[in-house]
Order: C-alpha cells, then sequence, then structure tokens
C-alpha cells in the first residue's frame, strides 16, 4: 500500500501517494493503481526518479491535463531535492470550484507532494551484485551464519552432489570482505560471480 497524505486548498482535495519503486514500470503501475482507486477525479499528476538520489536518466513527471509546469515539474522539483531514489508520487486532484491559477497549482501540487515526504519512512539502498558461493555441505551453516552477520543477502541456493550453491547478493563496495569467510572455512570456498 503506497503512503498516503491529503490537503485541501481552496476547496480542491489533493491526495498523494507516493511508493518505493524499482524501474520506471513500477511507477506506472502506481500510477494505473491511483485512477483505478480514485477514477473520478480531476487530475492523477505525477512524478518519480526509479534510479539512485540525483540520478537525472530514470526520471518522469506528468501534469495529467494540468496546465503546463504546474504538477509534475514541481512535484519532480520537491522529489529532487529530497536527496531521495527509487521513489514515485502519484497527486490526484479533486476540483473544488477554485481556479488556482498557475502558481497556485504548483505550490499545492509541490506541498502535496513535501507533506508525504515529511513522514516517509526511508530505507538506506545498497547497490549489489550476484556472487556464487561454492561450499560442501559441512560449510553451508558457517557460511550462512556468517553472512548474516554481514551483508551477504542470501537469494538461492541450489543443492548438488558436490556441496551447495548459494547465490548472495553482495555489496558491490564490499568485495575483499569475502576473503574473511574462506579464511573461516579453510580455503574450502569458491567465489564465481559468473555462474549467477
Amino acid at each position: 500500500m503506497p503512503h498516503t497524505a491529503t490537503l485541501e486548498i481552496q476547496k480542491s482535495r489533493f491526495i498523494g501517494w507516493c511508493a518505493h519503486i524499482e524501474h520506471g514500470d513500477d511507477a506506472e503501475q502506481l500510477i494505473a493503481r491511483a485512477r483505478a482507486h480514485y477514477p473520478d477525479a480531476s487530475h492523477h499528476c505525477s512524478a518519480f526518479i526509479a534510479g539512485p538520489p540525483g540520478d537525472d536518466q530514470a526520471i518522469g513527471f506528468s501534469d495529467d491535463g494540468e496546465p503546463g509546469g504546474t504538477a509534475g515539474r514541481p512535484m519532480y522539483q520537491v522529489l529532487e531535492g529530497s536527496g531521495l531514489g527509487r521513489i514515485a508520487c502519484v497527486v490526484i486532484r479533486y476540483f473544488g470550484g477554485i481556479k488556482l491559477g498557475t502558481g497556485g497549482l504548483a505550490r499545492a501540487y509541490g506541498q502535496t507532494v513535501s507533506e508525504l515526504l515529511a513522514d516517509l519512512p526511508t530505507r538506506e539502498y545498497i547497490p549489489r551484485r550476484r556472487v556464487a558461493l561454492d561450499l560442501a555441505f559441512a560449510d553451508e551453516q558457517p557460511a550462512r551464519d556468517w553472512l548474516a552477520r554481514h551483508e551477504g543477502v542470501i537469494a538461492d541456493a541450489a543443492y548438488h552432489a558436490e556441496g551447495v550453491t548459494l547465490a548472495v547478493d553482495w555489496p558491490l563496495d564490499a568485495a575483499a570482505d569475502l576473503a574473511e569467510l574462506d579464511a573461516r572455512l579453510n580455503g574450502r570456498l569458491t567465489i564465481d560471480s559468473g555462474k549467477v
């Protein structure tokens, strides 16, 4: 469920939704959900940053029928200034009968996104790469214990006659740290980043 906030400005109701995304397609899905949930709304304006904070390659915004530059861009500017990435916002507007003007619209859409972000729970994103760890059966549990205490996230385990292959998502900037695990296993660990 998306994080939400609602504002009423000059009798117009602005309902904001935001959610974590990995790709631009995820933003499109959030927009489609908002349209389905509020089919009678006047506008479903949006903005997203699908990449890391500061990435200007995987972005998008839409005024959805509001005057050009009065909704999507102000929403995006708030997102851009927040230092967050992998986030999408939709602001649903129910027109209240009073025209806000272009400046008023831009402020209302930006303010709605600011309200959304004010109490948004966040988490740190750590870029990872997938590596395969080939282990003997006897080394699996010690390896799992070690990975749990460090930053390795086990994505899959494949069992075979020689032992087990763990597919591990490992932080990009911590490549050398697997040497410690290998030392604990007396050099029996085989690391293969091309296998998975």
